[in-house]
C-alpha cells in the first residue's frame, strides 16, 4: 500500500470520515497532515504522511471507522497526545491518523471500588489530580505526564518513577473498551479486583501499541494515598558506589517509592537549565522518595542516610518541605527538556537490565558515546534497571544520525548481552523494531504474529509497529 492515496480516493475518503465524525473533527492540509504524522521521536519522513485526520469522541464513531477502514484495507493509527518517543503513532503506510484529544472524560471514580473509568483522552496528571481529591492514588508518572494522556500510556505500557514499588500501567488496567479491526466492539476485564474469568484479554492489549485493537475506553485501579512522603538526593563519587546503594537499600527491606539514578553529565545539564541546588561535580546521586504513614518515614530516612553514608555518599541533600520537594521533581523532570539545551535535538533510547548489571550497562553507554563522539545524559530508574540515555544531537547532520544510528544498535545489543530487554516502558514502535527478532525467541515472535494475523487479518491497525505487518 502506498504511503499516500491517488488523489480522488483521497477526496473520497475524506467525505466518508466528514460522514462519521463531522467536518469540523476532520483535518486534511498537508501542514495538518504533517504535523500530526510527527511524534515526539523528532524524526519526520515527508514520505510517511497520513492522508486524513479525524477526531473521535465516542466509541460508535470508532467503531464505524473501522469497518470502513477494514472494507477498504486503509490503515488506522491511533493516536493520543503524540508523545511517544519510538515512533509508535507513525503513519508507516500513510491512512487515518485517529485521534482521542477529545475523547477525555473521566466518567466516573468510584471511591468504594477504588476504581475509575476514563476515556484514552485523559491526560494523566489531570486524573492523578482527581483521584487525589478522594485520597486516592494513581501511581504510573510518566516523566511527560503533565501531557501524555492514558491511552497512549495504555498502548505502550507506560511506567515512570513510581514503577519500583507500585508497578506499572499494567498492573492498574483491570478491564478495557476495545474496537477491533471489523468495527467489532468488545469489553475485557470487570470492575472486581480479582477476575480469573477466562483467558485475560485485558493485559493483551495493553503495551501492544494499537496493533491489535483500539481501547477507547479504560477501567483502572486505584490505591490509597500514601499519609506522607519525603525524598532526598545522596551523591556519590563513583558509580558503583551508587549502584551498591541502591541495592543495599533495598536487601535491607526498604522499598522505597521512587529510586532513580542522575549521572553527572545530568546533574550538570539539568542545574544549568533549572537551577535548584544539585552538586555538578559528583559522578552520579540517587533519586530517593520514600511514603507511607508518617510515623514510619523518619525510620525508614534514618536508615538510608546510613547506608548512603556507609557506601561513601559525600552528601544527602533532603526536602525540607513542599517548594523542595517541586524542586527536585521539576528537575528530575526536566532532564528531557535540558538536554535539549546541548543542542537541536535530543532522542532518548529506553533499555532495562536487571539490577546488578546497572554499572556495565550505564560504563558501556559512556563507551559508545565517546566512540562516536555523542553527548548524552544519562538518568533512570535504578531500582527497576531501567535507564535512559538522552542523545543531544542536530538531526539536520547526515553525519551525526548516522553516528547515533549505529550507537543506537550497539546500545541494544549491550543491553541484551546483560541480559537486559530492549524496552521498559517506552515500547517498540517502528524505532526498535528492526532489533525485535533479536530480543524474543522465533517461536514466541512466531506467535505474535499469529495473535495478530488473527485479530487483524488485513494488518490495518498500526502497521509496521513492533514487527513488520506481513499483509501490508
Amino acid at each position: 500500500m502506498s504511503c499516500m492515496l491517488m488523489k480522488k480516493n483521497k477526496k473520497e475518503l475524506t467525505f466518508a470520515m466528514k460522514n462519521i465524525f463531522g467536518a469540523e473533527n476532520v483535518l486534511d492540509t498537508y501542514e495538518e497532515l504533517y504535523t500530526y504524522s510527527a511524534d515526539s521521536t523528532n524524526i519526520v519522513n515527508s514520505e510517511e504522511i497520513a492522508d486524513v485526520i479525524v477526531f473521535a469522541q465516542n466509541a460508535a464513531q470508532v467503531s464505524k471507522l473501522m469497518k470502513y477502514a477494514n472494507q477498504n484495507s486503509i490503515p488506522v493509527i491511533p493516536r493520543a497526545a503524540g508523545t511517544s518517543v519510538c515512533g509508535a503513532s507513525i503513519p508507516k503506510n500513510g491512512g487515518i491518523i485517529l485521534n482521542f484529544s477529545k475523547m477525555n472524560r473521566i466518567i466516573e471514580i468510584n471511591k468504594n471500588n477504588l476504581i475509575c473509568k476514563v476515556e484514552p483522552g485523559v491526560v494523566i496528571e489531570d486524573l492523578q489530580k482527581a483521584a487525589e481529591k478522594l485520597n486516592l492514588f494513581y501511581p504510573p508518572d510518566p516523566s511527560n505526564l503533565k501531557v501524555s494522556m492514558i491511552g497512549g500510556s495504555i498502548g505502550l505500557c507506560s511506567g515512570g518513577p513510581h514503577t519500583f514499588k507500585y508497578g506499572s500501567t499494567k498492573d492498574y488496567i483491570i478491564g478495557l473498551e476495545v474496537v477491533l479491526a471489523d468495527g467489532t466492539v468488545i469489553h475485557t476485564g470487570s470492575d472486581c479486583s480479582k477476575d480469573v474469568t477466562g483467558y485475560n484479554m485485558t493485559q493483551l492489549f495493553v503495551g501492544s501499541e494499537g496493533t491489535l485493537g483500539i481501547v477507547t475506553q479504560a477501567t483502572i485501579r486505584l490505591i490509597p494515598k500514601p499519609e506522607a512522603k519525603r525524598i532526598m538526593l545522596a551523591y556519590f563519587d563513583t558509580l558503583e558506589d551508587c549502584s551498591k546503594t541502591a541495592n543495599d537499600i533495598i536487601s535491607n527491606l526498604i522499598t522505597p517509592s521512587v529510586i532513580d539514578m542522575i549521572d553527572k553529565n545530568t546533574l550538570k545539564t539539568v542545574e544549568e537549565f533549572y537551577p535548584c541546588g544539585m552538586l555538578t561535580d559528583k559522578e552520579a546521586a540517587l533519586l530517593i522518595e520514600i511514603d507511607g504513614f508518617k510515623s514510619a518515614l523518619s525510620e525508614q530516612y534514618n536508615k538510608i542516610t546510613e547506608i548512603c553514608k556507609k557506601n561513601n555518599s559525600s552528601y544527602v541533600q533532603t526536602a525540607e518541605n513542599s517548594e523542595d520537594e517541586e524542586k527536585i521533581w521539576i528537575a528530575r523532570r526536566s532532564s528531557f527538556g535540558a538536554t535539549a539545551k546541548l543542542a537541536p535535538n535530543v532522542l532518548t533510547e529506553d533499555v532495562v537490565v536487571p539490577r546488578e548489571n546497572i554499572v556495565p550497562l550505564v560504563k558501556g553507554i559512556r563507551k559508545i558515546c565517546a566512540k562516536y563522539e555523542l553527548k548524552t545524559c544519562i538518568m533512570g530508574h535504578i531500582g527497576d534497571g531501567n535507564i535512559h540515555p538522552n542523545f543531544a544531537l542536530d538531526l539536520r547532520n547526515p553525519s551525526e544520525l548516522e553516528k547515533f544510528n549505529k550507537a543506537k544498535t550497539e546500545l541494544f545489543e549491550l543491553a541484551l548481552s546483560l541480559n537486559g530487554r530492549l524496552s521498559g516502558e517506552h515500547g517498540i514502535g517502528s524505532e526498535k523494531l528492526p532489533y525485535i527478532d533479536k530480543a524474543i525467541e522465533p517461536n514466541n515472535l512466531k506467535l505474535m504474529k499469529q495473535l495478530k494475523k488473527l485479530l487483524d487479518p488485513k494488518g490495518i491497525l498500526n502497521p509496521n509497529k513492533i514487527f513488520i505487518t506481513e499483509s501490508m
